[in-house]
């Protein structure tokens, strides 16, 4: 998206001169693998749009964002460990490269590294940057353990799975984004209403990332698609399936998700056909621009020119549509 074109151009060069690789080389390659392999960079991209909408100079809000960066590609590593994943991004995820301790090592070294950005802001900044850091990074833990727990749960409900996913990524695209409107010195109603604008945008986020996993083009995806199909993760789409399918079809969509098969491939096409006869399919997209409205109703409460306002709607609704 255009909009983003020059924050993300800023964030790119300053990650080249802030990540390098010294000694102990196999602690400080996997960190700078990860940060360069590209991706999005959603997150810190909109701590940067942020602190620019509410301020004057979103470079003072680089340090923050680069710490939003570490953090959740710290996350990645660690997630991609216990999800035994062998893609990020289209390349080999970091315990594929190099082994599961460097991986676990380089992400506990990132999460330090992101709490250092920190200590370049003012006492005051700093206090309240690191509370919010801290209370987000909690929460996805949280999330990421509700994520593992309903794996070996049979009675996960909608309502629990939006909880999880809340936690495991919606917040910290909240997060990100109250993170410049506190550099930018922002109101404190500006700085929350900001928070749950990212807030319901992250759940509509991964929303899609869900719908892109069993419905996406490989190769713009970037990730292994029908990923969580093989895992038998439950997510919204399963639920809605379970919840909405004819008998026949849940019961196959229930074995299925209790087996591993040597090659996934007919199990995949068998749950998306499934996925899409019960409705399911429907019903995600259905709930990605519900989210995506929630956000846009928040944008009125805010101290922002309608100009600001529009772009920031023209956002959600190229993160909806989006195919990566």
């Amino acid at each position: 998206m255009e909009l983003l074109t020059t924050y993300g151009n800023a964030l790119s060069a300053h990650l080249h001169k802030a990540v390098t690789v010294k000694e102990p080389v196999q602690l400080y390659e996997p960190i700078k693998y990860i940060l360069t392999l590209g991706g999005k960079r959603l997150r810190p991209v909109l701590t940067l749009l942020t602190a620019d909408f509410f301020g004057d100079n979103f470079k003072e809000a680089m340090n923050a964002a680069l710490a939003v960066e570490l953090f959740h590609n710290f996350s990645l590593i660690h997630d991609d460990i216990m999800d035994n994943a062998p893609l990020r991004r289209g390349k080999e995820t970091v315990h594929e490269k190099w082994d599961v301790n460097a991986g676990i090592l380089s992400g506990d070294a990132m999460l330090i590294l992101a709490y250092q950005l920190f200590e370049a802001y003012e006492p005051a900044q700093f206090q309240e940057l690191a509370k919010l850091f801290s209370k987000t990074a909690l929460q996805v833990c949280e999330g990421q353990q509700y994520d593992v727990d309903f794996e070996t749960r049979d009675d996960v409900t909608i309502p629990e799975y939006i909880k999880m996913i809340d936690y495991k990524t919606a917040v910290l695209i909240g997060a990100a984004m109250k993170m410049g409107a506190i550099v930018a010195e922002a109101s404190e109603s500006c700085c929350e209403g900001i928070y749950e604008f990212g807030r319901n945008l992250g759940i509509a986020f991964q929303l899609q990332d869900d719908y892109l996993d069993a419905f996406g083009n490989p190769e713009t995806f970037g990730k292994q698609v029908g990923g969580d199909i093989i895992a038998n993760k439950k997510t919204f789409l399963y639920l809605t399936a379970l919840q909405n399918g004819v008998p026949g079809d849940v019961e196959t969509l229930e074995h299925l998700f209790s087996i591993h098969p040597v090659d996934p491939e007919d199990k995949i096409e068998t749950v998306k056909e499934i996925f899409i006869n019960s409705g399911a399919a429907t019903a995600t997209v259905s709930e990605i621009e519900t989210y995506t409205q929630k956000a846009n109703k928040v944008l009125e409460t805010l101290q922002l020119s309608e100009d600001k306002k529009q772009k920031l709607r023209e956002f959600g609704t190229w993160l909806m549509k989006r195919t990566v």
